[in-house]
């Protein structure tokens, strides 16, 4: 099979996104914050994860890993758990005072670095770019679905 005539765009995506990440967490270290505290701080702002393993499902990390930071964060006074009455393994997490003033300093980093990323594209660029990106996951779901072992000979 002869190699490909452009670079796979898997590997495009791959560079990109390791590139944009490393200056998304750059950005958030500068502003005393990190990925998955920008996650928990945004979970919990829009109220849809109160539960712990909710929370862990919605920042896409193991219970453990989140235990982690939720207890960095709480030592940090950005967060409280508490167990629920009716069931003593469930603890809600909720944010204090310190954690809504953290995550409005944190917003302001992502929005200029969501600024950063869109300057030089247009709006219907970045409309075509978020359908592409959602048409690549889909194709990636699909692909990791299905059967690719090679036919034995």
């Amino acid at each position: 099979m002869p190699p490909p005539e452009s670079e796979p765009i898997g590997l495009q995506l791959t560079r990109a996104a390791k590139v944009v990440s490393r200056a998304f967490d750059g950005a958030l270290s500068r502003a005393d914050g990190s990925l998955p505290m920008w996650l928990v701080l945004v979970s919990l702002k829009s109220r849809e994860h109160d539960a712990q393993r909710d929370l862990a499902r919605a920042v896409g990390i193991e219970g453990p890993t989140l235990t982690h930071h939720l207890n960095r964060m709480e030592s940090a006074g950005l967060i409280t758990r508490t167990r629920r009455p009716d069931n003593r393994r469930v603890h809600d997490v909720t944010l204090t005072e310190a954690g809504h003033a953290t995550f409005q300093r944190l917003l302001t980093t992502v929005i200029a670095f969501d600024e950063q990323l869109r300057s030089g594209l247009t709006t219907r660029e970045v409309a075509t770019l978020s359908q592409l990106l959602e048409r690549l996951v889909t194709n990636a779901a699909d692909y990791r679905d299905q059967d690719h072992a090679p036919e034995p000979p």
